[in-house]
Order: structure tokens, then sequence, then C-alpha cells
């Protein structure tokens, strides 16, 4: 373990409650959808905000600890924060900015060596001499990169990187940086509302619901297996349903009238059902693992056509969203009755 987070915070709005570990070399996201706490958390461990209780320990240094009383300076931490607005400094040059992440005291010509250094690493050479204002958004995120790391943190946390800038620069500028954490030799968390950063970026996630923290998980358990409902939305499901249990491996799937054979066993604390749109398929009346329903609305897009299936309940889970692949499934859009199915690896089993 090198970082252990268990603090809480007060919001007015909500309380936080971060609790998690994270390891060395490895990229740990926060998932969250805006509003959570995800900002603040980093901001806690970074000692721009104070919890209200709690420890925070990295590398076996307490940063905090409300019972000792422990409450390092943000500059004691050891502790890179990558804002999403970057904060550098407008007045000052990218060279400038960077340099001021040295510390006062050493060599000034090993102090500009190890900027040169820096720049070069991370393509800035020919904009040493620009200031923020003339340097494009993956350009100023560059820059401020550069000032967190030639300070050697033992941590690096990136705040929604990527929010700020276009598509192609998104992407761009995501590969860069994945480049880059490879060779960083510290704990790295990655705050995101974007499922898909994370799933391309990270080795474990931790989801955060309303300020409280579930599990941390690997990625591919994420999307196999959320384990409950806050994350299998984050992670991009759209179809659940509420069940009642029928055996080990069979449930009712209340809001879709349909019986579901499932892979994994039925637990105690299993109250819903999620199905990604995709792995839904059109099939033949009387095939198991069913669903029925009548096509309300079709979404065409690039690659895809995105179908919503009453089942005809009226709860607030009854409309079914199935993505079909243009160039394998045929749907019959006059259908009166449309049956889908999905495989019982396929059916999720979750918690509220």
């Amino acid at each position: 373990m090198s970082l252990f987070v268990d603090i809480k915070k007060d919001l007015g709005a909500f309380k936080l409650q971060a609790k998690f570990e994270g390891e060395r070399s490895e990229v740990l996201g926060l998932l969250g959808s805006s509003g959570c706490g995800k900002s603040m958390t980093l901001r806690c461990i970074a000692g721009i905000v104070t919890p209200d209780s709690g420890k925070i320990v990295l590398d076996g240094k307490v940063l905090f600890d409300s019972k000792a009383r422990i409450n390092l300076r943000p500059q004691q931490r050891e502790v890179g924060l990558l804002f999403q607005n970057y904060a550098l400094f407008p007045n000052m040059t990218a060279e400038q900015n960077i340099l001021t992440g040295l510390s006062r005291e050493g060599d000034r010509a090993e102090k500009r060596r190890i900027c040169a250094d820096i720049i070069e690493k991370l393509g800035l050479t020919g904009l040493e001499r620009h200031r923020p204002t003339q340097l494009s958004g993956g350009q100023q995120q560059r820059v401020a990169l550069a000032r967190i790391l030639v300070s050697r943190p033992k941590m690096l946390m990136l705040d929604e990187p990527f929010s700020a800038l276009d598509s192609f620069l998104r992407w761009q500028t995501e590969m860069e940086i994945s480049d880059l954490l490879e060779d960083f030799e510290g704990t790295v968390l990655l705050v995101s509302h974007n499922r898909d950063e994370v799933y391309r970026m990270c080795d474990r996630v931790c989801v955060l619901n309303d300020g409280q923290c579930e599990d941390v998980i690997t990625v591919s358990e994420l999307f196999s297996n959320p384990g409950t409902v806050s994350a299998a939305l984050l992670s991009g499901c759209k179809n659940y349903s509420r069940i009642e249990k029928i055996d080990e491996h069979h449930v009712r799937a209340l809001d879709w009238n349909a019986i579901l054979e499932t892979r994994p066993p039925v637990q105690a604390h299993h109250s819903f059902v999620g199905v990604r749109s995709h792995l839904f398929r059109l099939g033949d009346l009387g095939k198991r693992n069913a669903v029925y329903g009548r096509i309300t609305k079709l979404v065409d897009d690039v690659s895809s056509t995105v179908v919503v299936l009453n089942t005809g309940t009226g709860s607030e889970y009854s409309g079914v969203l199935v993505q079909l692949d243009k160039g394998r499934d045929n749907l019959a859009v006059d259908a009166s009755e449309t049956c889908i199915f999905v495989k019982p690896e396929d059916v999720m089993l979750l918690k509220a």
C-alpha cells in the first residue's frame, strides 16, 4: 500500500466519506458524476482543504491525522495536483512557470537543465518564451504537468485532465499522458466522470456516489461485475429492472415482465438486474431469457441503431435500450411485438 485515505467532510449538501487505498505505480480512478466529491477528495489529500476528521498517509508519511492533530502544509506533502484550469501564472512564460516547481534553493544551472529536460520530454521545445494566453489548451496542460513533475512528487493527482479539450485533442493528450504515466513510479489518482477514460487509463477504480466511496475494484470488474446500480450506471449500463428471486439462478425481472437465467448465483442482497444495451440480441418468440415489447423509437447512429423497447409495465425502468449492429442485425420495425434476448452470463446482478 502506498496511499491510505479515510476522511470525512461535511459539505452541506452531502457528507463526503472517502475511504480507499492506492498502490504504488498504479493509476487509480475516482469515477463519479459531477458534484459527488471527487475534486474535494483531491483537495483534501493535497492539503488545500482540511477534512473534518480522518487520516491520510502516503508512503508511510502521515499527511493528516485529526486525532494526532497532524495537518502538513501542501508544500510538505510531496503531492502534485493538476487542476482542471491548470492554474498557470499568466504573467510568466512557460519556462518560468515550470521553474516555479523547483525549490528556491540549489544551483541555478542545474534548475535550467532540469527544466530543459522536461520541456523536451513533454514536447514543449520552442514554446519556452510563450505566455499561457499564447498556448493551446493542450500545451497549457503540459506546462502545468511539467511544473508538477520537476518537483518530483510521490503522488500525482489529475482532476478531470481532458474535460476542457476538444475530442481530437483529448484523444491525443490522453495518449501522451498515458505514455508519461508509465514512467511515474508513484501512485496516480485520476478523477473522471468519463467511463471510457477510466477504462483506457486506469488499473483500478473507486466509484463515488453522493460522497460515499464504494469498494475499489479492477477496471475489468467495473464493466463485467460492477456490483451496485450506481457503479453500473457510471460504467454506461442503461437497462435495469427490479427483481424477485425464483431460485439460485433464475429471477423475475419485474419491470420487463420476463424470467431471466443468470450465470452467477442470486444472493439476498441482489435487488436489480442490469443488461448493457449492446448485449441484447434480436430473437424469436419463445427464446430463452427473452424480453418482449413494442418498439417506440429508433435512433440512427453511424454504425448502430438504438432501439427503445416499451415492455408495457409503466414503471420507470420499463423502457429497454437495445444497440443493434447495422451490419449484423436486421430489424423488423413494423413488428407488433418484438423479442430480444440476453445470454445468462451477460445478466448482471446488482444491489441498490
